[in-house]
């Protein structure tokens, strides 16, 4: 396979070259479709960065290709395999090779059928949704951008796009002269101001089913999560039973994931969100990410456990201090912890202080 050497920013211009226009409003004239992905139960999406294309899972075998960001293949299934040095050990096989997965996100191509009217709690419309396709194309609704995420973009002549699993907020819905549905996009939590339309069928309205407490009245519940370099591992105890287990991704830099003082119960959950827009730290050395789903923060202003869409390399260290989770996982846990965030009020962010919350462990044993 033979790849013509080009930039990251040459790649994603030459996929939006048809988005010409994007100052016009979306129900004005309809810029562009979702796209054909393959046809498949599981894809994988490549996140942030190229991935190479191994001729067998191993990291010394042969590379038959780099793939760009945003490129999607059919998953056909993990296998394990070598990669020196890593704790993960698995690699994906796909149709044209073996990708080892840290930026090869496991992603669906579920479209919907939109709604034409938002749902109403009190005096408020709106609704949360979950992104079910790879990923799909927005048009800024009130540039310029504000978050660093979207400047990013528009300076470097990218689209703009959600990816799968991202939780937002729809405020607003429109339907264009040719009868495609749009959903606006305006994050309620950490969102500068920005708002963007995309295509309604690339969302899935969360329903208060899915969000239905786990294990409401167990009052001793706690979490431990080990960060040791081999042992990036999150528990979760009803008493002295366990109840969940799963794959984390703490700090990467030491201490950045704070540890819990030795005999104290652990930090308890002090805030939390359906989803959030988090930042942090400076443009070069810093992150500004949208619609981070299922958000619990339990220390300082930002270090929180929440779901993550952006890598796929649960079990080794990669985030700036929270605990990063896949989506499934994230979702459980915030059903399960303490305190229960109300659905249907029309306010999905909850406060808490004192003894009422669930504690998180943070130990390095």
């Amino acid at each position: 396979m033979k790849n013509k050497a080009i930039s990251r920013r040459e790649f994603l211009k030459l996929s939006a070259l048809s988005l010409g226009g994007l100052a016009l409003r979306p129900w004005e004239k309809q810029l562009f479709t979702l796209e054909d992905f393959p046809q498949s139960e599981r894809l994988g999406r490549v996140g942030w960065y190229t991935v190479q294309l191994k001729e067998r899972p191993d990291h010394d075998s042969k590379t038959i290709g780099v793939l760009y960001p945003d490129t999607v293949l059919p998953w056909l299934r993990e296998t394990v395999g070598y990669r020196p040095g890593r704790n993960n050990q698995r690699y994906v096989e796909t149709p044209q090779g073996y990708i080892w997965p840290e930026y090869f996100i496991p992603v669906r191509n579920q479209r919907n059928t939109p709604l034409t009217s938002l749902p109403t709690s009190g005096e408020e419309s709106g609704m949360w949704v979950e992104v079910t396709v790879p990923w799909v194309d927005a048009v800024m609704d009130n540039p310029p951008p504000r978050s660093y995420y979207f400047k990013h973009s528009v300076e470097n002549d990218l689209p703009l796009r959600f990816n799968y699993s991202q939780i937002l907020w729809v405020d607003k819905i429109r339907v264009d002269d040719t009868r495609v549905i749009w959903y606006r996009v305006n994050e309620r939590y950490g969102n500068r101001g920005d708002m963007l339309w995309a295509p309604g069928e690339a969302f899935r309205p969360i329903t208060a089913d899915e969000l239905t407490p786990i294990s409401p009245d167990v009052e001793d519940k706690r979490i431990v999560v080990k960060v040791r370099w081999g042992e990036q591992m999150l528990s979760c105890y009803e008493g002295n039973s366990e109840v969940y287990y799963c794959r984390v991704s703490t700090g990467k830099g030491e201490g950045t994931t704070p540890l819990s003082a030795i005999g104290s119960p652990g930090f308890p959950i002090w805030r939390k969100l359906h989803s959030l827009h988090m930042s942090g730290g400076t443009n070069e050395e810093g992150w500004d990410l949208p619609g981070i789903g299922w958000t619990s923060l339990f220390h300082g202003d930002g270090i929180a456990l929440h779901s993550t869409w952006w890598h796929n390399n649960f079990g080794e260290p990669m985030s700036h201090g929270c605990v990063n989770l896949c989506p499934e996982d994230a979702k459980w846990i915030f059903r399960w912890t303490h305190p229960v965030v109300p659905f249907d009020t029309g306010d999905n962010d909850v406060t808490v202080t004192g003894e009422t919350s669930t504690r998180i462990m943070v130990v390095e044993d």
